[in-house]
């Protein structure tokens, strides 16, 4: 039987306390119809396979690397080699709640123009849930200038990624998530459940990594803001006398626009 959902998940160096509670959360899923690829981008590593394949268990697909190709390079790979109609896209150190991919599988089914559907996160330790927007505008007008859509709890209508040729771009890692959804802006409509659907682990990084993290998020921007300028329109003010804020007009899509007197006061809202 061909798998609903693919889930891909590429390793490197995975410590096993870690990368044993990250295949647990999938293994225990409430939805059962899927595929799980494991890829170990650090094939050095041998121990990760046998943590891998101590599981025994028919949905897991896993295989080494014959050497280190990167995270962009790696998650092609895994998609190359995916059956399922979805992908569930998963970092080897996160923690999927069991529910995750019955709630986004569900969801893509019924929302059919949606393409891209992921959640809020919760910080493992910190307990913190994430802000981000949870409509398609609203996200759209977000990635402008930040990345608002958890890679690690994302899922994706495959068709979409093979109808224009959308793939991860080694140039712009370690952003090449941010980037990647910025390619799909211009295709597709986006979703946030704004229950979180997965734990996020933290980890403390370098001054050089978080230095080459601004520098590819910054690149990104750039291309956000020339190919989308259109969606720094949505929101805007009627001014009284041309100077004075009187109405500020949010517009949610096509056929959502609400009308707030002051920023703050509801007046209407039209949606057909």
């Amino acid at each position: 039987m061909t798998p609903k959902v693919s889930v891909l998940t590429p390793l490197y160096n995975t410590p096993e306390p870690i990368l044993r509670e990250m295949i647990e959360s999938i293994l225990n899923q409430s939805f059962k119809n899927f595929e799980f690829l494991l890829l170990n981008d650090s094939p050095d590593n041998t121990r990760l396979e046998e943590v891998v394949r101590s599981y025994n268990d028919p949905r897991i697909v896993f295989w080494n690397n014959t050497k280190n190709l990167g995270i962009s390079a790696s998650r092609n790979v895994l998609l190359a080699r995916a059956r399922g109609e979805f992908v569930a896209i998963f970092d080897h150190d996160d923690i999927s709640l069991p529910d995750r991919l019955e709630k986004e599988a569900a969801f893509l089914d019924a929302n059919k123009h949606i393409g891209v559907v992921s959640s809020r996160l919760r910080m493992l330790e910190s307990g913190k849930v994430t802000k981000w927007p949870t409509e398609n505008i609203d996200i759209k007008k977000a990635l402008l200038n930040e990345c608002v859509v958890a890679h690690t709890a994302s899922m994706i209508r495959r068709s979409i990624l093979d109808k224009y040729n959308i793939r991860w771009e080694e140039q712009y890692t370690p952003s090449e998530d941010f980037m990647l959804w910025v390619r799909l802006m211009g295709v597709t409509m986006f979703a946030n459940f704004e229950e979180p659907l997965v734990l996020y682990r933290e980890h403390p990084t370098s001054d050089a990594f978080r230095a080459k993290m601004m520098d590819a998020s910054s690149l990104v921007r750039c291309v956000a803001q020339r190919e989308y300028p259109f969606l720094k329109k949505h929101n805007r003010w009627v001014r009284l006398f041309g100077c004075i804020p009187f109405l500020w007009i949010r517009e949610r899509g096509a056929c959502d626009t609400r009308v707030y007197l002051f920023g703050k006061i509801p007046l209407f809202y039209i949606n057909d």
